[in-house]
């Protein structure tokens, strides 16, 4: 059951409409199933001889009185509307049990608490199966307005008991964390367009992939604009520094022809200004590293972050662990960017699924995230991964968006534990596309029956406790040709087996020799590793050597000779 407060200033206006054919979804026998005083309240859908405007008029009654007493200036917002929705495939409730809906919302909310003779007035209007509208005037009898605040996450935390006790469906309760939903407007602008999203949501998506990708605030703004959207941005009165910008798609304009634009807070939370910011900052100390990183391993890098943040996770520090839930969230973005292939799709539903999943109300540290930031950007601009290093990376990534799910869920996170799942839904079938062809290839290539046995007898030594399991996993031959193609690369298996086995608990893998297959891919070639290492410091010795040859005397200009002297 999903109530949604508004508040506006047009009484008459939102009777109309309530009693009207509808504006879309044609209205059916619309009533008045509860109200502050059923015999008091005319209702046009029962008594074709009153009009919506004499009702109008005897809900507008204490406006009338507080708007003589202001001097006929109306109070602000003092219509207030909460339309209830069950979910769908939930039964038809029937009018005795919306007009006990509508009374404890109401009470709930502050509207009209149980007892309280001046309350403020109101109605609630069903004009379909499946919702009612309940509308009020928020001024009481006694000229006050009532106490509101957090009504819609009171009406929230109401209908969560309704549907216990109602039989229906168990919705999630959200915590002021999610982005705005489109208005019915909205989305009968897509449709007309004959888009499939609205421009907020449009807009929304393109600001996350852009953020997940830039390292500085003008970088955000220049790729918004090169991407075809509108940006603008709001200074400070006193310091001339940007402290918003709001953003509008082309072609979405309003009715005088003027471009739609919305705030970034508005699209979503994480994306104000000041969110930004905080993301960013992270990124101007990592352009300036202490040391160049190793070139053209940035597949690499991205799976070492993911791993090691995956042990965070499993920490008591919540700040920390939402700082990495957010860089995870980008991270999702640019490796779908930089996935080639029919499985592409499917990681860039994960990254948006992911979207509500990286925020919530525990206030984020992203001081610790400095590195997993890095390897996420640096994979924005790599090329792509055509080989078991990429698969590595979704599989890491499979495993963080399961870690980040049970933290949800630990923590009472009931909307973002059903994101990470849909996250993982997505990374799972896209995992499955490109993985099953490459492990069966490796199968088919698995060593002679004599290295099989030596290997299985390195596993039994390194991984005692889990040896059985990994051996009759139906991935034991793939990870045989592995282990190795790993040996060939420097790796000695009984070590790299012990290494890799206790990165991260194998207890709850159902396939382990599918897990130990990808944290062996992604280790380096020690052999190509050790020739790197050589050829620099054969170069650096070159170098210095046709510089300063051994013996030499270094040429001097007359004034420096004199100075040495």
């Amino acid at each position: 059951m999903v109530p949604d407060v508004s508040t506006g200033s047009d009484s008459r206006g939102l009777i109309a409409y309530l009693f009207g054919p509808g504006r879309r979804d044609e209205h059916t026998n619309p009533h008045i199933v509860a109200a502050w005083d059923m015999t008091g309240a005319p209702d046009p859908g029962r008594d074709p001889a009153a009009t919506y405007s004499q009702l109008a008029r005897r809900l507008d009654h204490h406006v009338d009185l507080r708007t003589r007493e202001l001097g006929g200036k109306k109070p602000p917002q003092h219509v207030w509307h909460c339309p209830v929705r069950t979910a769908p495939g939930d039964r038809y409730l029937t009018d005795t049990e919306w007009a006990e809906v509508a009374r404890r919302v109401v009470h709930a909310t502050g509207i009209a608490p149980d007892g309280d003779e001046k309350a403020c007035r109101w109605i609630a209007v069903r004009h379909a199966d499946d919702h009612i509208h309940i509308m009020a005037t928020t001024v009481r009898a006694d000229g006050r307005r009532p106490r509101t605040h957090r009504d819609g996450q009171r009406a929230q935390a109401e209908c969560r008991k309704i549907e216990a006790e109602f039989g229906l469906r168990r919705l999630k309760s959200g915590d002021l964390t999610a982005p705005r939903t489109p208005t019915g407007a909205e989305r009968a602008k897509a449709q007309r367009q004959g888009k499939t999203a609205t421009a907020r949501q449009w807009l929304r998506e393109q600001a996350y992939e852009v953020a997940a990708a830039v390292r500085s605030e003008a970088d955000y703004f220049t790729v918004l604009q090169s991407l075809g959207i509108k940006v603008k941005t709001r200074l400070g009165p006193e310091t001339g520094e940007v402290i918003g910008y709001s953003v509008a798609a082309t072609g979405d304009t309003n009715a005088t022809g003027e471009p739609v634009w919305y705030g970034g807070s508005k699209l979503a939370p994480d994306l104000s200004i000041n969110r930004l910011r905080e993301r960013l900052a992270t990124q101007e100390v990592a352009d300036r590293p202490e040391r160049v990183p190793e070139r053209g391993t940035p597949w690499r890098r991205i799976e070492h972050a993911l791993s090691t943040a995956s042990t965070v996770l499993g920490s008591d520090d919540d700040a920390a662990t939402q700082g990495h839930l957010d860089a995870f969230g980008d991270a999702l973005h640019n490796i779908a960017r930089a996935t080639p292939g029919p499985h592409r799709h499917e990681l860039v539903a994960a990254a948006r699924a992911f979207n509500r999943a990286r925020r919530s109300a525990i206030r984020a540290d992203h001081e610790g995230t400095t590195v997993l930031r890095q390897a996420a950007k640096e994979l924005a601009y790599a090329s792509s991964e055509p080989g078991g290093l990429a698969i590595a990376v979704i599989f890491a990534a499979l495993h963080l968006a399961r870690a980040a799910a049970i933290w949800h869920e630990q923590r009472g996170h009931a909307q973002q534990a059903a994101a990470a799942g849909e996250a993982i839904r997505h990374l799972q079938a896209g995992y499955q596309q490109v993985s099953k062809p490459v492990l069966a290839t490796l199968a088919q290539r698995a060593p002679r029956a004599t290295t099989v046995n030596r290997f299985a007898q390195d596993l039994r030594a390194a991984l005692p406790h889990h040896a059985e399991r990994v051996l009759a996993d139906p991935a034991w031959p793939a990870l045989s040709t592995t282990l190795a193609r790993a040996e060939s690369a420097g790796h000695e298996p009984r070590h790299l087996l012990a290494t890799v086995g206790t990165q991260r608990e194998l207890d709850s893998a159902e396939r382990p020799a599918e897990v130990l297959n990808w944290r062996i891919t992604a280790q380096p070639n020690r052999r190509v590793q050790a020739a790197r290492k050589r050829s620099t410091v054969s170069s650096t010795l070159s170098v210095s050597a046709t510089l300063h040859p051994p013996g030499a005397p270094i040429a001097m200009e007359p004034e420096e000779r004199g100075r040495h002297r």
